[in-house]
């Protein structure tokens, strides 16, 4: 699957551009964070780049391995353990794993015993947190450090996060924590002021573009541009889920605009063309057509909302690098975006997919009846 076959294994191949300078100035410090929370939504690098770290801060071939460290690690063999500021007394150039010597091989094919990664959804108990506290008391069995993954830690019960309060705050100096979240608010504000924090957000339209033509190139698939950019629009921010979308369409060999149009299950009128019309029936025939074809209508409001807050900007004089061709004045924009909100907050709720979006787009027709009439 191309999702894991060209998962990243340096910092340099990581494709979320804003993580990427954030983890390289943070390895580069004289003193490495013992514990990171990261957070953001699926299918945006986190557990990768945690394997990427632990795999930088054990290459054998990087400035981690340089001989400064190597006496720090004959100074833990004699059971002496140096501060964490005196044994990284300068700073670290180069970073990269090298994705070759046995500790990075050993991280990436799961089989170091430093490198444990736990997930918290059946690991979330005060007995597995005291049981992993109480592993970390010992050194690296064979690595400079031991790295504790945890996924998905907001699972972590209450009692669990009391008990590896303690070990958060003064860790020993060979261990670093990396929590991993999509649930940023149900990490306990306690655990998060031990922790250096790396929002992950969302994966953006330009580096998913950019991660899919280094995927069609290393697979020499031969795909029109424009079609990459509409694999990003309806990839739910997901770099996992849009590399996903091309293997699809690679194995179906739709990689012509209007044939992925067709497979992701658009039409070919765009909804502003039919909306502008100003003819109810135009329009919801046209949501009913795309939900026949197999339309996502929740991708399809978030397209809308991310297209009307483009629209919303140009108009109110803020440059942006897209043009979005949307006739509407400022008020029926916002009235529009309103109402497309509480239709996607309806999504969950609605025994129909389609509902939501049609009862806001028959309330936006008659507020503009209305206004005509007065």
């Amino acid at each position: 699957m191309f999702y894991l076959k060209y998962r990243p294994k340096t910092v340099e191949e990581l494709d979320n551009t804003k993580v990427k300078e954030i983890i390289k100035k943070l390895l580069q410090l004289q003193s490495l964070p013992h514990a990171f929370l990261f957070f953001g939504q699926k299918g945006t690098g986190k557990t990768s780049t945690a394997r990427i770290i632990a795999k930088a801060v054990n290459c054998l071939s990087n400035d981690y391995a340089s001989s400064e460290r190597s006496e720090s690690r004959s100074s833990r063999s004699r059971q002496t353990r140096q501060p964490r500021s005196t044994w990284q007394a300068r700073t670290v150039k180069n970073i990269e794993p090298c994705n070759t010597c046995r500790n990075c091989l050993s991280v990436d094919s799961s089989s170091s015993p430093d490198v444990i990664e736990l997930d918290a959804a059946s690991n979330r108990g005060i007995e597995d947190i005291r049981n992993l506290i109480k592993e970390a008391s010992f050194f690296p069995m064979v690595n400079r450090y031991r790295v504790y993954i945890v996924d998905e830690a907001h699972m972590i019960t209450n009692d669990a996060f009391n008990a590896l309060l303690k070990t958060l705050e003064e860790p020993p100096s060979s261990v670093i924590f990396i929590l991993a979240t999509t649930n940023q608010e149900k990490i306990p504000k306690t655990i998060l002021s031990r922790c250096s924090i790396i929002n992950f957000g969302k994966a953006q339209k330009a580096d998913i573009v950019s991660m899919l033509k280094k995927v069609a190139k290393k697979e020499k698939i031969i795909i029109e541009e424009q079609l990459l950019s509409l694999i990003a629009q309806h990839a739910d921010h997901s770099f996992r889920d849009a590399v996903k979308i091309l293997e699809e369409l690679a194995t179906q060999q739709k990689l012509s605009y209007e044939e992925g149009k067709q497979f992701l299950g658009l039409l070919k009128e765009n909804f502003f063309e039919a909306l502008q019309k100003k003819d109810l029936k135009v329009i919801l025939s046209w949501i009913d057509e795309f939900s026949q074809s197999g339309g996502n209508v929740k991708y399809l409001i978030e397209q809308l909302l991310d297209e009307l807050r483009i629209a919303l900007l140009a108009q109110s004089g803020v440059k942006t690098d897209e043009g979005i061709d949307i006739t509407l004045n400022v008020k029926d924009i916002v009235s529009l975006m309103k109402l497309l909100t509480e239709a996607y907050n309806n999504l969950k709720i609605s025994p129909i997919e389609s509902l939501p979006l049609e009862i806001a787009l028959v309330e936006f027709y008659n507020q503009h009846k209305s206004k005509v009439k007065n």
